[in-house]
């Protein structure tokens, strides 16, 4: 039987082999993939995400971009959804539970937010800017007063709340519309472009200026090619598969180019 002495000489071996086993599993257990988790409306998943009337949003296509063997790519936008509704319908109670250090999100809106703040069929609309200011309306929907929140404010409180589950935030400007004038496709620097890109500077998050990135190749191919190639005939917002692809590639290409970004570490690397 071992004597008191000849134990108190084993503890340290015992020790030392018992943190090289935690070791060794430590290291042989395989670390979970970070998630990329997207939030939006249409223009980011159009229906189901199943092309529902021919219409894609460029979520679907931009896992191609990445290696998803290193990382998971959740879209979670929904059609017809604003700011202010994307979280008032609970949509964004389904993505937030599931966010993990080390994980991302990033949020395109701005289409739905233009709504009016109150109506008796979609209620969704946001005070158009960055501000603070709030107005309290009566939803028709909920049949309850609501405070209703501006576009930026509701994008800081989504940045913020996604900062403190230990997520990298990406904000994007809203893709442009199938609008264009004297050749030129409409841009949206002037309004919900420039409030995304104060509310993701004054919430420290990166911002992807998706709607400059793919205007400037909408003009730089024309109008009518966009309009053939990338547009239904009677759809000015929501693009086929050829324009959904378009934006996808685009997105990486903002990841890509942003400064200090690690999701860019994901990507494939760009064909030459």
């Amino acid at each position: 039987m071992p004597t008191q002495k000849t134990l108190s000489r084993r503890w340290p071996l015992l020790a030392t082999l018992l943190l090289l086993s935690g070791w060794l599993l430590s290291m042989a257990a395989p670390k979970p993939r970070p998630t990329l988790y997207l939030i939006g409306d249409s223009t980011v998943k159009n229906g189901q995400g199943r092309g529902d009337g021919g219409l894609w949003g460029w979520g679907y296509y931009l896992p191609v971009a990445f290696d998803t063997v290193r990382l998971r790519v959740e879209n979670g936008a929904r059609g017809g959804t604003s700011t202010r509704t994307f979280r008032s319908q609970g949509w964004w109670e389904k993505v937030r539970p599931k966010i993990r250090p080390g994980d991302y999100v990033m949020m395109q809106f701005g289409h739905n937010d233009s709504s009016p703040l109150t109506d008796s069929t979609r209620a969704r609309g946001t005070i158009k800017s960055n501000g603070d200011e709030s107005q309290e309306v009566y939803n028709y929907l909920t049949k309850q007063k609501e405070v209703v929140h501006s576009y930026g404010w509701y994008l800081r409180q989504y940045i913020s709340e996604a900062q403190q589950l230990g997520a990298t935030v990406i904000v994007c400007s809203p893709i442009p519309r199938n609008e264009w004038a004297d050749g030129k496709v409409k841009r949206n620097r002037a309004d919900y472009g420039q409030w995304a890109a104060e509310a993701a500077c004054q919430g420290h998050a990166t911002f992807i200026d998706l709607n400059q990135l793919i205007a400037d190749r909408y003009d730089q191919v024309g109008e009518a090619t966009v309009r053939s190639t990338y547009f239904n005939a009677t759809d000015h917002t929501h693009t086929i598969e050829a324009g959904a692809r378009l934006n996808a590639e685009l997105v990486a290409q903002g990841i890509r180019q942003a400064k200090g970004l690690s999701l860019k570490k994901y990507l494939k690397k760009a064909a030459n």
